[in-house]
C-alpha cells in the first residue's frame, strides 16, 4: 500500500493543481470575452474519456470518443470539457492563440473579436499570467489552511539533546557526529530546515558548534551544495537518537533472535554505537550475514546473534525519535493562521528561486527527477496534512516553472507580450509557432531526461 499511497498522492495533487492552472487562464479568458474552446484535465490524443458542452441549454456528454459529435459545432461560444486518458497534465485551448492544441495554419482566417489574438496586449497578459497566479494563489490558501487546521510542529535545533549526525561529505567538511549546531554566520537557526537552506541555498561560510565541552567554528567550503548533490546520498544532517526497539516484525530475524520492546542497542559485533543512524549503515553493510548484538535490557548487558536479511534489515521498528527529542507545536486561529501562511508561501518561493541556480551546475543536473521523485516525496502512509502541505509545495513549484520565459510555457508567451508592449511590435504568429516548438520539444527532451534518471537511480 505505501507505493500505492504515494502513486495516488501524486496524481490528486498534480490533477488538482493542473485544474486550478488552467481555471486561472479560463477565468481570466472569460473576463475579457475571449472564447475558451476545449478545457481539458489530462491530455486526450487519440480519444477521450469523458466530453461534455452545453448546447441549447442541455449539458449534452460523449463517452470514449475520438472527437466531439458534429452537432456540437452548432455552439462554437460554448466551452468543451473533457477529461483525457492520459495523466500527465492538462489544457485550456484559448480561441485565437498558438498553443500545443494549434499552430499558426489553424490561424488562417481574419482575426475575430472574440480570439485571443484580437485582445489587447495588456488584456493577453492577464489571460496568460492566471495560470501562474491562481497556482500561487492555492499555495497561500493551502499553507494558511493546513496552519490552521493541524498548527505547525518541529523540533528546535536548540533540542537536539544527543546532536546532530552528519554525511560523508559534512563531515569531510569538519563537522562530527554528535555536534550542535548553533549558529550559521552569526544567526540561531530555528530549526532543521533552517540549516540545510543555510548550508545548500545560502551559501554560509561558517558555522558555529559545540562539541563536547568546547564552542567552535566549522568553515564551510564554498562548493558546499555541490558536493552534497554529487554525493547522491540522502541529506546533510539529521537528529541522533538512540535504537530502542518498539516491536520485532513476527517470523523477522529480530523476532527470532527474541528482541524485545525496550530492548537498547549500544554495540554491533563488539564495536560500540549509539545513533539509529549507526545501526541502519551498520546492516546495510552486512547484508545476509550474522551479526552480533549487545543491548541493555533493563540493567542488564545482554548479546545475541541476528542475521540480517538481504535487505540490510533485521525487522523490527525502533522507537520514534520524537520520544527522545521534544517537539514545539505552535497552534494558530483562523486570522492567525492567514498571514502565518502567506508568509510561509513567500519564503517557499523564495528558498526554491535560490535552490534553482543549482539546477545549472554539473551536480544540480545530475539531480533531475520526474514524476518518480516527485511521488517519493509523498508519504507511504496516507496523512491529509502531509497531501496538502506537498499540494501547496508542489503549487509552488508549478507556479515558478511556468513563470520561466521559456516558449511553450506561460512565461515564453508573458515574455512575447512584455517585448510587444515595450516595442509596440508583435511578433508574427509564424515566429510565435516556432518558439513554441522548439520550447516544446525541449521540454519532451527535459521530461525524458528527468524521468530516464529515475529509471537509472531505481536499477542501482
Amino acid at each position: 500500500m505505501g507505493i500505492t499511497n504515494q502513486i495516488v498522492g501524486l496524481v490528486l495533487s498534480l490533477s488538482i493543481l493542473v485544474f486550478v492552472h488552467e481555471l486561472g487562464h479560463y477565468f481570466f479568458a472569460r473576463i475579457f470575452k475571449t472564447r475558451v474552446e476545449k478545457f481539458y484535465l489530462f491530455f486526450n490524443p487519440w480519444f477521450s474519456l469523458v466530453r461534455a458542452k452545453k448546447i441549447d441549454g442541455k449539458w449534452r456528454f460523449s463517452f470514449l470518443s475520438s472527437s466531439a459529435p458534429t452537432s456540437w459545432a452548432s455552439s462554437p461560444e460554448n466551452t468543451e470539457w473533457g477529461i483525457g486518458w492520459l495523466p500527465l497534465g492538462g489544457y485550456c485551448s484559448i480561441a485565437g492563440m498558438i498553443d500545443e492544441t494549434k499552430s499558426a495554419s489553424d490561424l488562417a482566417s481574419e482575426p475575430q473579436p472574440w480570439e485571443f489574438r484580437s485582445k489587447k496586449a495588456w488584456q493577453r497578459f492577464f489571460i496568460i499570467i492566471g495560470g501562474v497566479l491562481v497556482n500561487f494563489l492555492v499555495a497561500l490558501i493551502l499553507y494558511s489552511t493546513v496552519l490552521f487546521q493541524w498548527g505547525e510542529e518541529y523540533i528546535p535545533v536548540e533540542n537536539a539533546k544527543y546532536g546532530l549526525q552528519f554525511s560523508e561529505v559534512a563531515q569531510n567538511s569538519g563537522f562530527q557526529n554528535g555536534d550542535k549546531i548553533i549558529a550559521l554566520d552569526g544567526e540561531k537557526p530555528e530549526t532543521m530546515s533552517d540549516i540545510v537552506s543555510g548550508l545548500m541555498i545560502d551559501d554560509v561560510k561558517s558555522t558555529t558548534v559545540i562539541r563536547g565541552d568546547e564552542t567552535i567554528q566549522v568553515n564551510v567550503p564554498s562548493d558546499f551544495g555541490k558536493q552534497i548533490l554529487a554525493d547522491q546520498k540522502a541529506g546533510i544532517c539529521q537528529y541522533i537518537f538512540p535504537f530502542v526497539v518498539d516491536s520485532a516484525i513476527s517470523g523477522s530475524p529480530a523476532a527470532l533472535a527474541r528482541l524485545q520492546k525496550g530492548d537498547s542497542l549500544v554495540a554491533a559485533n563488539d564495536s560500540s554505537m549509539f545513533s539509529f543512524y549507526d545501526f541502519q549503515a551498520f546492516f546495510t553493510e552486512h547484508k545476509s550475514e550474522t551479526v552480533i548484538l549487545s543491548f541493555y535490557r533493563g540493567d542488564s548487558m545482554l548479546k545475541t546473534a541476528v542475521d540480517v536479511n538481504a535487505e540490510g534489515k533485521i525487522g523490527v521498528y525502533p522507537i520514534h525519535f520524537l520520544h527522545y527529542l521534544t517537539s514545539k507545536k505552535v497552534e494558530y486561529s483562523f486570522v492567525e493562521s492567514i498571514p502565518k501562511g502567506i508568509g510561509k508561501g513567500f519564503s517557499t518561493l523564495g528558498m526554491y528561486i535560490k535552490q534553482f541556480k543549482l539546477v545549472f551546475t554539473k551536480e544540480g543536473v545530475s539531480q533531475l527527477g520526474g514524476f518518480g521523485t516527485i511521488g517519493s516525496i509523498f508519504p507511504k502512509t496516507w496523512d491529509w496534512q502531509q497531501f496538502w502541505t506537498m499540494t501547496a509545495f508542489l503549487s509552488i513549484i508549478l507556479a515558478f516553472m511556468n513563470f520561466l520565459p521559456i516558449p511553450a510555457l506561460d512565461g515564453g508567451y508573458i515574455l512575447f507580450i512584455l517585448v510587444e508592449m515595450i516595442t509596440r511590435r508583435k511578433p508574427s504568429d509564424k515566429f510565435i509557432g516556432y518558439a513554441n516548438s522548439v520550447g516544446f520539444a525541449l521540454l519532451i527532451a527535459l521530461v525524458l531526461y528527468a524521468n530516464g534518471m529515475d529509471i537509472i537511480r531505481a536499477f542501482r
